[in-house]
Formats: C-alpha cells, sequence, structure tokens
C-alpha cells in the first residue's frame, strides 16, 4: 500500500468533499497551478485513487425509500462463490460486500414499497441459490463518508 504525497492528500480530500470541485478553486485551496492541479488528479485517477465521481441521490425523492441490508448464506455450502456474478444484474443493489462470519456477502438495497423488497428477496434467492437474512434500515444518521487521510 503506497501513501499519497501530502499535496495529493489535499487533493483527494478537496475531491472528496465535493467531486464537482472546479480545477480552478482545487488550485487555490492547495496552492498549486490549475495545470498541475490537473496533472495531479488526472494521475490520482490513473493509479486508481480516484474512482470516479457521482451524484449522490436521495431514495425518497427518487421514489426509493426503503433501504435495506440482505446478507446472504449459500443453501448448499460445497457451489462456488460466484453469488455476486449471479446478482449483478439486479438494479435495486446498490453494493455488494464480502464479508467474515456466517454469511458470505451483505447488500445494501433500495426499493420503492416492502412489495418490492419482497419481490427483490424472491429473485436474489432464484439467482444465486442462496437463503437471505433482512434488515430494514429505519433512518440513516449519515452515510457515503470519505475516510479520513
Amino acid at each position: 500500500m503506497s501513501t499519497l504525497e501530502p499535496l495529493d492528500q489535499a487533493i483527494v480530500q478537496e475531491l472528496a468533499a465535493d467531486g464537482r470541485r472546479s480545477f480552478t478553486d482545487l488550485a487555490e485551496r492547495v496552492g498549486l497551478s490549475v495545470s498541475a492541479v490537473h496533472q495531479r488528479v488526472r494521475r490520482l485517477e490513473q493509479r486508481g485513487v480516484i474512482l470516479g465521481y457521482t451524484a449522490r441521490l436521495d431514495g425518497e425523492q427518487i421514489g426509493l425509500p426503503l433501504t435495506a441490508l440482505i446478507s446472504l448464506t449459500p443453501n448448499d455450502p460445497a457451489a462456488p462463490d460466484d453469488y455476486p456474478q449471479r446478482i449483478q444484474h439486479i438494479t435495486e443493489i446498490e453494493s455488494c460486500y464480502s464479508v467474515a462470519g456466517d454469511e458470505s456477502y451483505i447488500l445494501l438495497v433500495r426499493v420503492a414499497s416492502p412489495l418490492g423488497l419482497e419481490d427483490l428477496l424472491r429473485r436474489i434467492r432464484e439467482a444465486a441459490k442462496v437463503s437471505t437474512r433482512t434488515t430494514v434500515v429505519l433512518s440513516t444518521p449519515f452515510e457515503g463518508r470519505s475516510p479520513t487521510l
């Protein structure tokens, strides 16, 4: 694991706080020229430090107010561990985490309703041949925080 130079750390922290920050604003904040910042950002992208830029959406506003965590346990422990490939086409799955413990994976999902969740669980079970355990999120005090460097 490589550590970032202090200037690259500053750039990454600024972009993590606001991924839409302009190169001019970024340059002012870290004390470099616009061209130097642009070059460093491009290099951070090429190295895979910056994986991309996204918009964070409000689930309520886009019609997906129900968030849940779904734990997957294989029905057949001897089956190949290809569950992510079996379910990657299911668009309601926002994230898939491989975990240690009783379950193999935990999914973060967003759906429109309890009926939508019930249908999603059926589709996941059929596609991946797993049993599920579901935790419904009641509220989200915070999420998507960037790591502190």
